[in-house]
């Protein structure tokens, strides 16, 4: 009795130490609590599969090569199918359109002139020298029957009646090749030299046409409405054949991905209906309908982690589309199914 009165009374640091270890152990067992109630009472949490949202993406480009000279359009901006997007200028292609123009001008020049026939000057000229020719044949058959009489009368040697009947039959095939000339004057051009001209003609029309194909490509148009997704040259800047100007989202056909594990398909069926919820909606929730599994390949394959009472897993691509029509769902955005 003595002892208890003649200990020293607690200081204040000792009591707020006793005070803090008490508090220390009342939180410990409050998170014991918890955990208990948690583990006994709490449901097991549903598996998250977590996809993104996508869009077709339509790659503008064209057939000529040249310098943009102007761009329509900026990133972001909502077109509609047939406006106007960029204007490229090559002077190398309007340079070939003047060639093949003249090209066609020269073939149609000639096919005009083979059509013509010959010129009226070559016929009258060809006419004459078969009249000549005519004149030389009259001539050397009077001679040849003057000389072929005195032959017979014994006047004139035999050499002189050849002589007049050589001469004679000379002007025969000289008025036989005027003829001909003649009558090739007077025909024209062959069957042949027409259908030539002709189809030269045609293909100076596919040259003029080949650059006028080219330079339809100068304005390039939109293909369908949607949302400019990416413009990669700059105003001036030289582009190649062939070469992408800009990207053009097609806001109308969206759909969702998701890449998950083939245990899990059974729940995911072709056809079927699943529901998902896009987070940056508001955890906006709503069904969507899947078109679309492929296997991923090789590469995407989960590896067992043990020899025996495991196997592989393929990683397939599952694809749906929302039955509802969101507008504010982009592309890039999360989308999680809870199977």
């Amino acid at each position: 009795m003595s002892d208890i009165k003649n200990s020293p009374a607690a200081t204040p640091e000792q009591r707020e130490n006793k005070i803090l270890m008490v508090a220390m152990g009342i939180m410990v067992v409050i998170c014991i609590v918890l955990a208990i109630l948690g583990f006994c009472f709490l449901n097991k949490p549903k598996d998250i599969v977590e996809g993104q949202a996508d869009a077709t993406s339509i790659r503008i480009s064209g057939k000529l090569p040249g310098r943009v000279m102007k761009i329509y359009v900026h990133e972001g901006d909502l077109v509609k199918a047939g406006d106007t997007l960029v204007h490229i200028h090559s002077s190398l292609v309007d340079a070939k359109l003047m060639q093949a123009e003249g090209m066609e001008t020269v073939a149609r020049t000639q096919n005009q002139k083979v059509d013509a026939g010959t010129r009226k000057q070559i016929v009258q000229a060809a006419r004459d020298l078969v009249s000549q020719a005519e004149a030389a044949v009259g001539i050397t058959r009077k001679t040849y029957t003057r000389m072929q009489n005195l032959f017979n009368e014994g006047v004139v040697s035999e050499q002189k009646r050849d002589e007049a009947k050589a001469a004679y039959d000379a002007a025969v095939a000289a008025h036989k090749a005027a003829q001909s000339q003649l009558d090739l004057a007077v025909s024209g051009a062959q069957k042949e030299d027409k259908e030539s001209a002709a189809a030269m003609v045609d293909v100076a029309k596919g040259g003029v046409a080949e650059v006028q194909s080219l330079l339809e490509d100068q304005y390039l148009l939109a293909p369908c409405d949607g949302q400019i997704d990416a413009v990669y040259p700059e105003e001036s800047e030289l582009v190649s054949l062939g070469a992408p100007i800009m990207s053009l989202l097609k806001l109308s056909d969206k759909w969702v991905t998701f890449n998950v594990r083939e245990e899990l398909l059974n729940d995911m069926p072709m056809g079927g209906e699943i529901e998902i919820m896009i987070p940056a909606l508001d955890q906006k929730k709503t069904k969507a309908k899947i078109y679309y599994i492929r296997d991923l390949g090789t590469y995407a394959t989960w590896q067992a982690t043990k020899a025996t009472g495991q196997w592989d897993s393929k990683t397939f691509e599952v694809k749906a589309r929302t039955i509802d029509s969101i507008p504010a769902l982009r592309p890039g955005m999360s989308v999680v199914y809870f199977k």
